[in-house]
C-alpha cells in the first residue's frame, strides 16, 4: 500500500508541474507591452498613423498540446480510484479519468484564449492597415494618432 501511495503522490506532482509549465507557456502573447528576449534590442520601423476604428477579438491560440486532456485524467484517474476499494475503485478511477480529462481540455483551451483588440489605422500615406494584438493597458480610440511598431513581420500599435 505505500508503494501505491507513493506513486500516486509522485505523479500528481508531476502532472501539476506539467499543467503549471503550460499554462506559463501560454501566457505570453501578442501584446504591445510584452517583448521576447529574441526581439529586444532590435531595430524597428516606425510609421505614424491615425486610427479609425477599434474592435474587440478573441485571440485563440488554436492549438492544444494534448496535455490538459493527459494531465487531467491521469488526475481524475488517480483521485477517482482512492475513492472506494477493490471494483468501486475502478470504475470510480475510470469515471474520475473521464471526467478529469474533459476538465483539463476545457482548461487548457481556456488558457489559449484571450482578449484583444483589431486597431484598424490610416498611415499617412492614405493606406489602411489593420492591426490584431492582446488587449493591454493601453486604450485606443478613433481619432488618434499612434505609432506601428514593425520589426521581422510583427507590427505593434503603441501611443
Amino acid at each position: 500500500m505505500v508503494g501505491k501511495h507513493i506513486t500516486r503522490s509522485a505523479l500528481l506532482a508531476s502532472l501539476t508541474a506539467v499543467v503549471l509549465a503550460v499554462q506559463g507557456c501560454a501566457l505570453g502573447g501578442a501584446s504591445a507591452d510584452t517583448y521576447t528576449t529574441s526581439q529586444a534590442q532590435r531595430e524597428q520601423t516606425v510609421r505614424m498613423a491615425t486610427v479609425e476604428s477599434v474592435r474587440a477579438v478573441k485571440i485563440d491560440s488554436g492549438e492544444t498540446s494534448g496535455l490538459g486532456l493527459i494531465g487531467g485524467g491521469a488526475v481524475g484517474a488517480v483521485a477517482g480510484s482512492a475513492l472506494g476499494g477493490g471494483r468501486g475503485s475502478l470504475l470510480t478511477g475510470i469515471i474520475g479519468g473521464i471526467a478529469g480529462a474533459v476538465a483539463g481540455n476545457a482548461v487548457e483551451k481556456g488558457v489559449g484564449t484571450g482578449n484583444g483588440v483589431e486597431i484598424t489605422v490610416r498611415l499617412d500615406n492614405g493606406d489602411l492597415r489593420a492591426i490584431t494584438q492582446n488587449a493591454s493597458g493601453e486604450v485606443f480610440q478613433a481619432g488618434q494618432r499612434v505609432r506601428l511598431l514593425s520589426s521581422g513581420g510583427i507590427t505593434r500599435v503603441t501611443h
